[in-house]
């Protein structure tokens, strides 16, 4: 087995997380020896064993001497767990390959500095893309803050979400409205604005495969939502987040909401319209939201687009023509060339009888 075989194969070890290990980031490991692989293991939960004890736990015979395969820089620091850079050392591992550096402030390098100080043999940046792939939400989040957006949009070859009198359901296929429910599996929250939750009503939830519920958010500036719609009135309420200008947070209004299981959470406004930076935020802040499937409609995300807030694009693409429909970016101007957004295709696959494309922007 190469490294890089074996790194990959962490990788496939790292997103059995999904889902599962939030805020934390998805790790998996494998430990060789003398050519055979004799554990494997993954972060399996927030705060259970990191994938490095938990392979070390598993091992069929002695680990001393053996090299240890990881997506991300063992921890260096005692949170929920001791740090897994102590533990090799104690174990006598000869040599650690390492996918990327942990962006966390408490980590950085600080692993890899202990396990070449204790003269373990590091070698760093094997299938480095394919590991800051696996964790670009966690990344994100520990960088700047802020939660990963991934914009999702079902629609027409010609682009369209919608018909002009707002009817959407269903644009594309079973296979790619089960795609969907595995990013909300997968994903921490998924958010939309209130004319989605009004005209559809959904619930919001994961159906059509295994996985835990996201979060649900809704931006709803002046709390004018119904008490009534399924994401307030259903057994899973208590799993919703409604954003609003923070001076509605004292009506009776919210503290029905409240009363009824819904979290309300006030932010600042910008032109009567949530300040979604903010808001962002304190969701990432104050809820360890670290990534969001945005399925809101053409304004809201329009207005994530404009701001530069979204960091992925799942499209999928039903071979219809709908003609004057709406358009998912129908609030946003493009007057020249120069000045429109570039973007890379990590994705493209076939989803039933619709295409799957994933975008990222141009680094």
């Amino acid at each position: 087995m190469t490294d890089e075989q074996a790194m990959q194969r962490t990788l496939v070890l790292a997103l059995r997380g999904s889902g599962h290990v939030s805020p934390n980031p998805r790790v998996g490991c494998v430990i060789t020896k003398h050519g055979r692989v004799i554990a494997e293991g993954w972060h399996r939960a927030y705060g259970s064993l990191h994938a490095e004890s938990d392979a070390i736990e598993r091992a069929t015979e002695s680990v001393e001497g053996a090299t240890l395969y990881v997506n991300l820089e063992p921890c260096a620091h005692q949170g929920k767990q001791p740090p897994c850079a102590s533990l090799i050392i104690e174990k006598k591992l000869r040599r650690v390959v390492i996918g990327m550096e942990d962006p966390f402030h408490k980590v950085q390098g600080r692993g890899i500095a202990m396990l070449r100080e204790a003269g373990i043999e590091v070698e760093l940046g094997v299938l480095a893309e394919e590991c800051a792939w696996a964790n670009r939400a966690f990344t994100k989040y520990t960088t700047t803050g802020l939660p990963y957006i991934v914009a999702k949009t079902a629609q027409t070859l010609d682009g369209c979400i919608a018909t002009s009198r707002g009817e959407s359901q269903w644009i594309t296929g079973e296979e790619s409205r089960r795609r969907v429910h595995i990013l909300r599996a997968e994903l921490d929250a998924v958010l939309i604005g209130k004319s989605t939750a009004q005209t559809d009503n959904p619930t919001l939830d994961v159906r059509m495969v295994e996985g835990r519920n996201p979060k649900r958010i809704v931006f709803d500036t002046k709390l004018g939502l119904p008490l009534e719609i399924k994401l307030f009135s259903g057994a899973d309420r208590a799993n919703t987040i409604i954003v609003c200008d923070r001076k509605y947070t004292s009506t009776r209004k919210a503290r029905n909401l409240a009363e009824a299981g819904v979290e309300v959470v006030g932010v600042e406004t910008e032109n009567e319209r949530i300040a979604e930076k903010e808001a962002l935020a304190v969701l990432a802040a104050e809820h360890n939201i670290t990534s969001i499937l945005l399925e809101g409609g053409g304004r809201l995300t329009s207005s994530f687009f404009d701001k530069r807030l979204i960091d992925e694009f799942h499209f999928f693409i039903a071979p219809n023509i709908m003609g004057g429909g709406k358009h998912i970016f129908e609030n946003v101007g493009v007057n020249r060339l120069s000045n429109m957004p570039r973007f890379s295709v990590k994705f493209t696959a076939h989803s039933g009888d619709d295409l799957h494309v994933i975008a990222v922007y141009k680094s």
